[in-house]
């Protein structure tokens, strides 16, 4: 039946090759387990039930990938969607979480139909390279920065806004260990080296005195069942988008836009690494990974979370040989049967997730090679929309002012001609957004 499923005498692989890539793939991507319902948690969303969540996402979002397309890609959901749908769109924005759960399953129908119809490679060759290097980047570091202000390495000033916070707390001592040693194990190419990171920070925690406790909270349990999710499922609000279209389109422009460019990133440069890239370097099946891509994000909406997305970490298990959907099959049972460690999952304390987002934000700010540094256009179209995010909090305002400088700078310099039509109309309505005060 493995062998009808996922073709594995054609791709050169055994089931033990793909079971130990599955393994592989999952210990470095499980700290989303952990990170994720940190941080939807800070939407007001109740944390009970988000460990199930996440992994059920991952689980079903790996499966749609394993059958449709037959890669070992994984999906669970977005580091940086998530940070967007928590910090930007429920507490910058003021949106509900449920009906933010409702922007997330329009952003995945959406998605679905602009990959069905063929119309996202267009978008996607419209919008300029600077841009989305710039909007990746931006991510990167909002990511990194929320890590360092949950960990309160990074906190409020009124005069400067933010600045270096007490290091003599030993949550931010730790946190600080926490990174530099996430980036050594890294460098040394130590598998599930954030993972390992997390679960050390955690450890140590149990033995530093805080308040009347520890900073780690002694476990009641090893292993548990797994919590119930009724507080989130089908809890979305269909209609909060449509009623609340004037103040919501952005927003859902936003996560399609993300959700879009890093999904096409991960899948072209995982693909690449697996060597499924055709002679053209295209991706054969692109279109059945990008639908599986957006069917998760509706199913992770119907389950109660943020958009749902591929993996980067999946490369980890094609070094260790993984060749096929068998391999993203075994992670995603993977995720099912690390419910059963939720008690142990629940007492990680925040500042020990600190090192898995700022780690995540490093590796995804290593696509700025990529800008052209001798072209000023560029290079300023980059740097304004990967500065603003992190500075504004806000995903969408970045990517709004990289849209605006882009066409500013092709427009007094006289290359109008190299903008595409879609490229100005999105600037345009951005420009009357801000204008109007339509936000």
């Amino acid at each position: 039946m493995l062998e009808r499923l996922f073709k594995l005498n054609a791709h050169a692989t055994n089931v033990k090759t793909e079971i130990i890539a599955g393994l592989t793939t999952f210990a470095a991507m499980s700290y989303v387990l952990v990170v994720n319902p940190g941080i939807l948690s800070a939407s007001g969303m109740p944390i009970d039930g988000l460990i199930t969540v996440t992994a059920l996402a991952a689980f079903f979002g790996t499966l749609m990938m394993a059958l449709f397309t037959n890669y070992p890609i994984a999906l669970a959901p977005g580091m940086g969607l998530n940070a967007f749908f928590a910090f930007t769109v429920c507490l910058t924005r003021e949106v509900p979480w449920q009906g933010a759960l409702g922007l997330v399953f329009w952003n995945g129908i959406l998605f679905l139909l602009l990959s069905v119809t063929g119309v996202r490679t267009k978008i996607a060759n419209a919008i300029p390279h600077a841009l989305k290097i710039g909007v990746q980047c931006g991510i990167g570091l909002f990511i990194a920065f929320i890590g360092l202000k949950n960990a309160g390495l990074v906190v409020d000033n009124p005069a400067t806004f933010v600045q270096l916070g007490d290091l003599s707390n030993p949550a931010a001592l730790l946190a600080l260990f926490g990174i530099i040693l996430t980036i050594i194990l890294v460098i040394r190419k130590v598998t599930a080296a954030i993972v390992f990171s997390v679960l050390a920070l955690t450890l140590i925690g149990l033995f530093i005195p805080h308040g009347e406790g520890t900073l780690t909270p002694t476990p009641d349990a090893i292993i548990g069942l797994p919590q119930g999710i009724s507080d989130t499922l089908f809890a979305m609000d269909l209609m909060y988008p449509i009623t609340h279209f004037a103040d919501t389109w952005d927003i859902v422009f936003a996560m399609v836009f993300v959700n879009m460019f890093d999904t096409i990133g991960t899948l072209i440069g995982v693909s690449r690494r697996a060597g499924l890239l055709d002679k053209e370097g295209k991706l054969p099946k692109m279109g059945g990974a990008m639908t599986a891509d957006a069917g998760a994000s509706v199913v992770g909406a119907a389950l109660g979370t943020s958009p749902v997305t591929s993996y980067v970490e999946s490369a980890a298990g094609i070094s260790a040989g993984g060749r096929t959907g068998l391999t993203a099959a075994v992670t995603g049972v993977c995720f099912l049967l690390a419910l059963f460690l939720t008690p142990l999952m629940k007492v990680i304390p925040m500042m020990a997730t600190t090192p898995a987002l700022v780690m995540v934000g490093i590796l995804m700010m290593d696509s700025i090679r990529q800008i052209d540094f001798d072209d000023l256009a560029s290079m300023a179209t980059a740097v304004v929309a990967l500065i603003a995010m992190p500075l504004t909090f806000s995903i969408s305002e970045g990517i709004a002012l990289g849209f605006i400088v882009y066409v500013g700078i092709m427009l007094g310099t006289g290359k109008h001609k190299q903008v595409t039509p879609i490229t100005y109309a999105l600037a345009a309505i951005f420009v009357l957004r801000y204008a109007l005060d339509l936000k």
